[in-house]
């Protein structure tokens, strides 16, 4: 009698794991790694809010090859090692199909090697330096030629800046991306001496010494510029240090590359006025398609929520990863990095994104002036610009080429003939 009743109960639980397994196959599950805690959270809520609206959309329509999409929200808590840990964490436990995740280029950098080894596929929406190209991310941010060196061009040529104060949070982003910006300037013919570099930590707060040097750059009357590379919650001090010092746009105009419309949502902006953000997305964007996106975020998110460029970068990632698996026919990791090259998707701007042989996407370069409401008025535009992987204005990356659709390599030397991958800098 045991041996029958031990038997049904081992058939009872085999029919239990088998359902169990089964219900785990009826979903698709996508990772969403994103900070929800520390220095970064401020922005980087926003991006999980934005992927849980997109999966809620895409499961209203239907799903995913028949499937129902199921959002694995994990919280690395603005801690670059846990970054790399969660994810591991997402593609070996969790079994996602793409992970949609990280901000900053360090938490980006951390997370690099696990999917690669693990051959995981994720979606990076934030600007960042280039300087790479992995099999295993596609990059729906901007890369410096889309973003950085427009509005370098834009203070030298609209605004006749003569030096430059580049003033950065101290990790990977800020520095590669100055890096580019100083030999860009040197070849445009401004002087070594009369470019000011300056990296702070994370959730820095006391500026008044740096905004005293940026001040007295101009003593000698030329006009002086602030590029900002400066990320997270030290932007709140940051711009609160330039109102105390009286330091307007007309004086010394600051030009940002990570503050948008959510990080404004949270400082006073009446002394602000008439600084500058280079993005490829602002809020005010003065099209259909952007109006009822901003309609259908605040109905999910509330009335007060805003719109900003790296929540556009993340709906343009997932609606190409959308569309490729549709067109693979799987979730399948390669079939869909295949796939993916050559799809094009509405931006939010007008025009159209198109995923590159680089892992790049081709974006309009926007120059926003912001306004007293914590928006920005669009006061430059262009037309979808190619992402670069490696830029023109560093010696050793000028002659890099990226393309995993032909050459399957992402950083072919055009000299040699060869394919290299720089490990070291992951």
């Amino acid at each position: 009698m045991n041996a029958i009743k031990n038997a049904m109960l081992g058939g009872a639980m085999a029919l239990s794991l088998a359902g169990a397994a089964q219900a785990q196959e009826d979903t698709i599950k996508v990772g969403v790694l994103h900070s929800l805690s520390g220095t970064m959270a401020i922005s980087e809520t926003t991006l999980k809010d934005t992927m849980l609206m997109l999966i809620e959309e895409q499961n209203a329509k239907g799903g995913l090859l028949g499937k129902k999409l199921e959002a694995v929200v994990v919280d690395p808590a603005s801690d670059w090692p846990l970054f790399a840990e969660k994810a591991r964490e997402l593609l070996t436990v969790d079994k996602v199909a793409a992970i949609f995740g990280c901000w900053t280029s360090v938490s980006r950098k951390s997370v690099l090697p696990v999917i690669e080894e693990l051959n995981g596929l994720m979606f990076y929406p934030v600007q960042y330096e280039g300087e790479e190209s992995s099999k295993n991310v596609f990059y729906t941010g901007a890369a410096p030629n889309q973003q950085a060196i427009p509005a370098t061009d834009y203070f030298l040529n609209e605004l006749g800046v003569q030096k430059f104060a580049l003033l950065g949070t101290d990790y990977v982003y800020p520095r590669t991306t100055n890096n580019i910006l100083e030999a860009y300037l040197i070849s445009k013919g401004i002087p070594k001496e009369d470019i000011f570099v300056n990296y702070t930590p994370f959730g820095h707060s006391d500026w008044s010494k740096i905004v005293a040097d940026v001040v007295a750059l101009g003593a000698d009357g030329k006009k002086v510029g602030v590029i900002s590379t400066i990320n997270g919650d030290a932007n709140i001090g940051f711009y609160k240090e330039l109102a105390a010092a009286g330091v307007t746009a007309d004086k010394i105009p600051v030009v940002a590359f990570s503050v948008g419309e959510e990080e404004l949502s949270g400082l006073d902006t009446s002394n602000l006025v008439g600084h500058l953000a280079a993005w490829n997305y602002f809020q005010s964007a003065d099209v259909p398609v952007n109006a009822e996106f901003v309609a259908k975020w605040k109905k999910f998110a509330g009335e007060k929520r805003v719109t900003n460029d790296p929540m556009e970068a993340a709906v343009i990632g997932f609606n190409l990863w959308v569309a490729a698996v549709e067109k693979a026919g799987t979730t399948d990791v390669d079939a869909v990095s295949d796939a993916i090259i050559g799809l094009e998707t509405p931006n939010l701007t007008g025009t159209m994104a198109k995923m590159l042989p680089n892992h790049h996407l081709t974006k309009p370069v926007l120059i926003g002036e912001i306004r007293a409401d914590g928006q920005f008025d669009i006061i430059s535009q262009t037309e979808p610009v190619p992402g670069d992987a490696w830029t023109d204005f560093l010696p050793e990356s000028a002659v890099l080429e990226s393309d995993w659709k032909d050459l399957k390599c992402g950083m072919y030397n055009t000299e040699t003939k060869t394919c290299v991958q720089l490990k070291s800098n992951y």
